[in-house]
């Protein structure tokens, strides 16, 4: 089986399980441990903080270190932290149940900086789009699928079983992890300490024009995204004739569209200028904002489908673009590090806007929340916007060193 196949596979597994965590971190709080907007918070931030934490420590790691082995540490990490959740569900322990997904997250950290690091070694650098593609579209699926079934199952009596689920999940990224190749390690300058090597690769992103942009922009973005995940719980139960299930169905819309997304790269991965899917991405998720800013008490369900809609189609195309120009522009030897220094950019703030978003919608009110979501998604726009992102009129022109 090819490596990008394989590596396809297995990230069916790992991003089910995530996306399980996603959707019912916030529903389980709420339907089993009965939790503030505050512990919403608190929560919502504990699934994401193995971004924060493990983005560098396990960047340096898949530059010096066997990336097979990595793939198959992460898909463990992920099955022992999601089966701990389940089993803090079932005992009602509301800090084991943090803990476990904390740790379930290390392993989707791990894996996501490996595969991204595995692929220009997997594939010819005119085909990185089209791999990408390829290595999105379980987590745009999962996205869908995921977020479809729990919002239409999920209540107090069945949410015992999502975290034993998600552990299924694991376990079969573990089976597929095992068909995977060895790859060529890259032996370290032993003159240079661990710091510096971080230092190396933070260094690069900051003066990098195309990467700085890119972090700058992925900042806002999630910071935006993560405080609307707190927001949308307690706003939808203020919304006449709704209920906490219809947040499972608006992250199902969420996810037909990163499908949507993920299907156009792929397909027209020669096609689509990627200046216009890096700015586009950004734009949209503006628009989505706006919509449920505006309209989102009143147009109930189809309002909110089609915002959450946005929010994964554009996103989706700026991702796989984003991808691709960092593996371009990014020396071998220090791709391990840029990632995690852009991944902790993409990911690293979401337990923080998380904790903001849930102290000020506990304080104020959800429409507050939305607030700071729509301001989140016009800066994210204006970073994009306003930098050489939006002048890269094909990957071909970039290459390691390039500014543009």
């Amino acid at each position: 089986m090819p490596t990008v196949q394989r590596l396809s596979r297995t990230a069916y597994g790992m991003h089910f399980a995530d996306q399980i965590a996603l959707v019912c971190v916030p529903l389980i709080a709420a339907l089993v441990f009965d939790a503030s907007a505050a512990v919403i918070g608190v929560l919502v931030a504990c699934q994401s903080m193995a971004h924060l934490l493990g983005s560098i420590p396990f960047g340096m790691l898949v530059d010096r270190a066997q990336q097979r082995t990595l793939v198959i540490v992460a898909a463990c990490v992920s099955l022992v932290g999601f089966g701990g959740a389940g089993l803090a569900v079932l005992a009602k322990t509301l800090i084991g149940f943090g803990f476990a997904v904390t740790f379930a997250g290390f392993g989707v950290v791990l894996f996501t900086l490996t595969a991204l690091s595995i692929l220009p070694k997997a594939v010819a650098a005119p085909d990185l789009a089209g791999a990408n593609a390829r290595i999105e579209l379980p987590r745009a699926i999962c996205s869908f699928a995921v977020p479809l079934g729990v919002g239409l199952v999920i209540s107090g009596a069945s949410a015992v079983w999502v975290f034993p689920v998600a552990a299924a999940g694991a376990f079969g990224a573990v089976l597929v992890t095992f068909g995977l190749p060895r790859f060529e390690v890259t032996v370290p300058d032993g003159r240079q300490s661990a710091l510096g090597r971080i230092v190396e690769g933070g260094r690069f992103v900051v003066r990098h024009n195309l990467l700085r942009a890119i972090s700058i922009c992925a900042i806002f973005w999630n910071a935006a995204f993560s405080a609307l995940l707190v927001t949308m719980v307690p706003l939808i139960r203020q919304w006449d004739g709704l209920d906490a299930g219809v947040f499972g169905i608006a992250l199902a819309a969420f996810g037909l569209g990163a499908i949507g997304g993920t299907w156009a790269s792929r397909r027209f991965a020669g096609r689509i200028v990627p200046k216009v899917a890096l700015v586009f991405g950004p734009a949209s998720s503006l628009v989505a904002a706006l919509m449920l800013l505006i309209g989102g008490g009143v147009g109930g369900v189809p309002l909110i489908c089609l915002a959450f809609f946005l929010l994964g189609f554009g996103p989706s195309i700026w991702l796989i673009a984003q991808n691709s120009v960092r593996q371009m522009v990014s020396p071998p030897a220090m791709l391990g590090r840029v990632n995690a220094v852009i991944q902790t950019t993409i990911y690293g703030v979401r337990p923080l806007a998380a904790l903001v978003a849930g102290a000020v919608v506990g304080a104020t009110s959800p429409q507050t929340g939305l607030l700071m979501v729509v301001g989140g998604f016009a800066l994210s726009f204006g970073a994009a916007g306003w930098s050489g992102l939006r002048r890269i009129t094909s990957y071909a022109e970039l290459r390691v060193g390039a500014e543009v």
